[in-house]
């Protein structure tokens, strides 16, 4: 299983998930379903922006967890 820290990263810059959609161009829809770890699939140019706009690494946002 991957586990996304979207919203623990976003908590510690405080943002809000429009911020979000708006500073990366991402539909608000995709933003939302990976801040409540719904997501089934995502773009890799969604993951580039997250991570420019986080300061973050691909490892810090996404995380494989063993089930």
């Amino acid at each position: 299983m991957v586990k996304c820290h979207l919203s623990r990263l976003m908590g510690e810059k405080k943002m809000k998930i429009t911020d979000v959609a708006r500073a990366t161009g991402v539909n608000r829809g995709t933003i939302t379903r990976l801040y409540h770890e719904t997501a089934v699939r995502v773009e890799l140019d969604t993951i580039d922006r997250l991570c420019q706009l986080l300061d973050c690494e691909v490892g810090d946002l996404l995380e494989h967890v063993g089930e």
